[in-house]
């Protein structure tokens, strides 16, 4: 005899929805940013692509523990800015350390 699924189961919890949301998000800013600023500005970064994000990388943490630590409110870019372009290089490393990023 088997055993049938429980439908409840089978639905995604609301953090499962929200991490989807998430992804959704950064997906379209890192496509959209892509079609702006193109590979090359990664791909063609002084000492390769991986010491570029590196930069880029360190420069938003700099930039989030200021925000954080000063407790400013920003004129720009928000912490959450900040945060989803960490999380979209941290995808371009992953593409780059893959071989998949265009050149």
């Amino acid at each position: 005899m088997t055993k049938k699924n429980d439908p409840l189961e089978e639905r995604p919890s609301k953090f499962e929805l929200d991490v989807y949301d998430v992804f959704a998000e950064l997906e379209t800013l890192l496509l959209s940013k892509h079609k702006d600023y193109g590979p090359r500005n990664i791909s063609d970064s002084p000492g390769g692509p991986v010491n570029g994000l590196r930069v880029r990388m360190h420069d938003k943490l700099a930039r989030i523990n200021n925000l954080v630590d000063s407790k400013k409110n920003p004129q720009h870019e928000s912490l959450e800015d900040s945060f989803k372009d960490m999380a979209n290089y941290a995808i371009i490393g992953l593409l780059v350390l893959r071989g998949k990023w265009d050149k």
